[in-house]
Parts: C-alpha cells; sequence; structure tokens
C-alpha cells in the first residue's frame, strides 16, 4: 500500500486568489491532504472573492483523507470553496470541512462578508451521492454573528466507505451517547446508500472541535501512519 502525504505549507490565501488542486488516488493507495496551521483568507480588497477549488478521484480500495485545519476568515474577507469527489462503493474517503469565527483574538467574531462551501460526491461516476453547500452571507439581512450565536466554530465531519465501518459506527454512537446528555437529538446522517455518515458540529471554542477530531479520527493512524490533529490546537 502506498501511502502520500500532501501539504500546504502556507495556508494563506490573499483576495482574489484562486486556486486550483486535482487528486488521483489508485486503486489500493492510501493518501493525506493536510495543512500546518489554519488556513488565514484575508480582507477582500474591491470586493474581490478569493477560490478555491478541489478535485479528487478515489480508486477502488482506496483511501483519501482530507483533513485540514479550519479556514479563518479576516474582516470583509469573502471566501469560496468547491470540492469535488468521485469515489467507487469500495472507496473510503474521510473529509473535514470546518470554518472558525476570525480572529477572535483581535476582537474579530463572523466579520467576514461571504464564506462559502460546497462539497459533492459522486458515486462510480455521476451517481450523487452527497450534495452539500453552506452559505454565511452578510447580505441575507441577518448578520453572521447573530445567526452564530454564541458559537466560535462549524464544522462538518464524513466518513465513507468499508475500512471505516467500526470508525463509523464507534462514533455515531459516542455522538448519540453525548447528545442525548444534552436532550437533543444528534445530528448524524446516514446516507440512503449506507455507504457513510455525517457529522455537523458547532463549538465555542476551537480547541473543543481538536480535541473531538483528535479522539475520533485516531482510529486513522493504523492507515496513515500517525493520528490527524495530534499536534494541532495546542
Amino acid at each position: 500500500m502506498e501511502n502520500i502525504g500532501l501539504l500546504k505549507p502556507e495556508s494563506i490565501i490573499f483576495d482574489g486568489d484562486q486556486i486550483s488542486l486535482e487528486i488521483s488516488v489508485g486503486d489500493g493507495c492510501t493518501a493525506a491532504l493536510t495543512t500546518q496551521a489554519s488556513t488565514k483568507v484575508y480582507k477582500s480588497v474591491d470586493s474581490k472573492c478569493s477560490e478555491q477549488f478541489l478535485e479528487a478521484r478515489v480508486g477502488r480500495n482506496a483511501l483519501l483523507a482530507v483533513i485540514p485545519d479550519p479556514v479563518t476568515c479576516f474582516s470583509t474577507a469573502k471566501y469560496s470553496q468547491m470540492q469535488l469527489f468521485r469515489v467507487h462503493s469500495d472507496s473510503n474517503l474521510v473529509i473535514v470541512d470546518w470554518v472558525t469565527s476570525g480572529r477572535h483574538e483581535s476582537g474579530e467574531r463572523w466579520e467576514f462578508d461571504l464564506y462559502k462551501s460546497t462539497n459533492h460526491i459522486y458515486l462510480d461516476g455521476d451517481q450523487p451521492l452527497f450534495l452539500d453547500s453552506v452559505l454565511l452571507d452578510k447580505r441575507s439581512g441577518t448578520s453572521i454573528a447573530e445567526l452564530m450565536q454564541e458559537y466560535q466554530v462549524m464544522a462538518m465531519v464524513i466518513i465513507s466507505g468499508p475500512k471505516l465501518k467500526d470508525l463509523q459506527c464507534q462514533l455515531q454512537e459516542e455522538v448519540k451517547q453525548m447528545m442525548s446528555r444534552h436532550l437533543r437529538s444528534p445530528n448524524t446522517n446516514r446516507s440512503h446508500h449506507a455507504l457513510g455518515m455525517v457529522v455537523r458540529i458547532v463549538a465555542v471554542t476551537t480547541e473543543s472541535v481538536y480535541m473531538f477530531l483528535r479522539h475520533h479520527l485516531t482510529a486513522l493512524k493504523p492507515f496513515l501512519g500517525a493520528s490527524p490533529y495530534c499536534q494541532a490546537g495546542r
């Protein structure tokens, strides 16, 4: 089995940047896409929107883990990302997609103008398996800060594939137990193809999400050679 690590060294996006990345994970191979720190999106100048596009193909019995640090948009920033994944029924996929409220230490709290994140997963070429888009838009009428209330982080975790069934079951059960203590139904969704699960998270601190990810994604260590986020957020 071949293991590939991909790093984005700078993790900085300036206004108007357009970044495109294509990944192909061969049959039986393993790849991880990570960052060295949170992706910082600088403020928008002349209403320019920064854009990032990722297209990935995951081969049969292959594993792709997209496990970045969160996106942090500065005040007035505009950022849109699109992630497109093409998988087979025996492909394995982990996606962590998350955003913080901004430079909290500088007093910025959901002060960016636009954040949009789209994730599409297609099975065997063109069969829609998961279609999702998150939009936080200052022009919506309700301020983003008012919409998010006390929360400082929003995250989504997608896990699919036969190699990750044990992780899916463990995570779903633990989330159910955690949410039952708060008298709320857990937001863990299983696709109608029963190939994976989705967990959505809102939290008041970035560290609490890092702790959640470290705890649950340590099961990926046998595949990746290291536990995701083992040094992050500390």
